[in-house]
């Protein structure tokens, strides 16, 4: 064990400051530090709230992490830091951060991709993945197909979302419901006593000449929304309870469905699902009932890691470094629009391309 790579990671691509520590394959230290109570107040992410909380919770949260683990800064092998996607300003303040460790301490330093740490990330709860695996990411952010033949350096999209991501329509409707933000964690509480056959809400993109792999919850949140808008009108109760229950099965109906078919086109046999959402139960149930009738191996992290959190950094960063691929300059820059088939940002002299903070993306 102690000939594995000793890794810290830092994430901080949203409003989650997170630092993990491994060894290998081994969760040593996951400390959290969240302003998801500061942005509840303005019924969504506030980018410049979330950078200053990252700027005052970096140093106690790191330092946390190595007091859980154990270790001292001058123990590591490296330094890993989520370089994107994500909100411009809450990326620097980690990327900042990592250069800065990475510089003091005289450790090589990994500009890792956000998205490809999520699928890294179940390494730590059920071992080593599959090559390639087939990951269903679904987030605030994201919701995506993905290929990975190899999580460090080939990560082929599949299919995307073409509007609203999944977690985001969660979002938006339980705003509409007024349960608050985030709407994930609650909407999912209230189906448990919700009847999803209860209202027939439509799935997006699932007719034959349909994109196989693309995903649009738009139309759904929409659908959702009129629904609701016309029971208050006419003067009537909403049944909050079927109106969650009926929601959230038309999402996982279209995650789950769609992703059975990639692996089963791609000659996959197991399904790996990460991200935000992947914490929602009925995602779970249901992902597993498909994929046991398809003859599909379910792989899903326990909830605690399937959130921003800077294990799954770590986690791909000690691949990175078991792996011998090129550390990231201490020029490393944030890239809000970094896309997934680039799962890390080797040095200037390994790559031609120079990445950009997108202002595009800035505030998305």
């Amino acid at each position: 064990m102690a000939d594995e790579p000793l890794v810290l990671g830092i994430e901080t691509s949203c409003d989650e400051t997170g630092v993990g520590i491994v060894r290998g394959t081994t969760l040593l230290a996951d400390a959290v530090a969240s302003s998801v109570d500061t942005h509840a107040r303005f019924g969504g992410v506030v980018p410049e709230i979330a950078s200053r909380a990252h700027l005052e919770a970096m140093v106690p949260t790191i330092e946390r992490a190595l007091k859980e683990a154990g270790v001292s800064g001058r123990d590591l092998d490296g330094i890993a830091v989520t370089a994107g996607p994500g909100l411009a300003g809450a990326l620097l303040v980690g990327v900042s951060a990592a250069k800065a460790y990475a510089y003091v301490l005289n450790k090589p330093l990994y500009g890792v991709n956000h998205l490809a740490s999520h699928i890294c990330v179940d390494q730590l709860e059920h071992g080593p993945l599959p090559e390639p695996t087939m990951a269903l990411l679904v987030s605030g952010g994201h919701s995506s197909l993905l290929l990975a033949p190899d999580i460090t350096a080939d990560v082929r999209p599949l299919g995307a979302t073409i509007d609203d991501a999944a977690g985001e329509a969660f979002d938006k409707i339980a705003r509409v419901l007024d349960l608050g933000f985030p709407g994930g964690p609650v909407i999912d509480r209230l189906a448990k006593e919700g009847d999803p056959k209860a209202i027939a809400f439509p799935r997006g993109l699932s007719g034959s000449r349909d994109p196989a792999y693309d995903f649009s919850f738009s139309g759904l949140k929409t659908s959702v929304a009129r629904w609701i808008e016309a029971k208050r009108a006419a003067g009537e109760e909403v049944p909050v309870r079927d109106v969650a229950a009926s929601f959230q099965e038309a999402v996982v109906d279209v995650l789950t469905r769609k992703a059975v078919r990639a692996c089963k086109d791609e000659g996959v046999d197991h399904l790996m699902i990460g991200g935000g959402v992947a914490a929602n139960s009925r995602l779970r149930a249901l992902a597993q009932e498909r994929c046991e009738k398809a003859g599909i191996r379910l792989r899903v992290p326990r909830p605690g890691l399937c959130t921003d959190n800077g294990a799954m950094v770590a986690a791909l960063g000690a691949e990175m470094v078991a792996r011998n691929r090129a550390a990231s300059d201490l020029e490393l820059s944030a890239d809000s629009s970094l896309p997934v088939t680039e799962p890390h940002v080797p040095g200037a002299h390994d790559h031609d391309h120079v990445h950009e903070v997108s202002k595009d993306n800035l505030y998305s």
